[in-house]
């Protein structure tokens, strides 16, 4: 688990996503609102008619993600988009990369191990939303006061599993394939997917964790297939 990091609330957040993960997991966060370096023609392609929200967007992910891969001796090269959108890693090399209005981040690490990671402003899901996020049984489990906020959680929890799988299914699918099980006080989460996608059979789990940080909900899942 690697981190580098100057400003505090970035090197706060970079921390808690850092203990989400176990291994040699290197996590670099960036702030889009600041002037980031120039990202490489490859991948300036992929976003060269975008609004500049998305551009700044696009460019403090790539360099978070430069950051972390030079975290563990990585080269300073392209991460340029593929067709489906994804990040595309050097080989050997798997990561994530999250943004909200406020920060961008990434986490990467060498070998077989696929991440997933999403951040999320620690505000209350809109309750229009929370039908569309979670079945009736996942709004049962976190009925209460605190509800708003742990619906958020559930939805970052469903995009950072997803990202997980996908280099491994590239299986698109909605919010109702994956059932989430909170444990609030552990910070931890499970995944269960409730219909296949590629080698995931329904009832499989993804083991995940989260933490509240500096206004941020931060989620990471890990799928090693050397454990599975």
């Amino acid at each position: 688990m690697i981190e580098a990091c100057a400003d505090d609330d970035a090197a706060l957040i970079q921390a808690a996503v850092v203990a989400l993960f176990d291994g040699a997991v290197a996590v670099a966060v960036a702030d889009p609102h600041q002037v980031q370096p120039t990202i490489w023609p490859e991948e300036a392609q992929f976003v060269a008619q975008a609004v500049p929200k998305r551009r700044a967007e696009f460019a403090a992910g790539r360099n978070a993600a430069r950051a972390a891969m030079r975290m563990l001796g990585g080269p300073d090269i392209a991460i340029p988009a593929s067709a489906d959108r994804a990040p595309s890693w050097p080989a050997g090399w798997h990561g994530s990369i999250s943004h909200n209005d406020r920060w961008c981040l990434a986490a990467v690490t060498r070998g077989a191990a696929h991440l997933g990671v999403d951040i999320e402003a620690a505000t209350p899901l809109n309750p229009d939303l929370l039908s569309t996020i979670c079945s009736p049984a996942e709004v049962a489990r976190i009925a209460g006061a605190d509800q708003g906020m742990l619906a958020k959680v559930v939805f970052s929890a469903k995009e950072a599993a997803y990202k997980a799988q996908y280099p491994l299914t590239e299986t698109l699918f909605g919010f109702d394939h994956l059932d989430v099980v909170l444990a609030p006080h552990d910070g931890q989460f499970q995944a269960r997917f409730v219909q296949p996608a590629g080698q995931f059979a329904a009832g499989d789990v993804l083991q995940g964790r989260f933490a509240m940080v500096r206004g941020q909900i931060v989620t990471a899942v890990t799928i090693d297939p050397m454990k599975e």
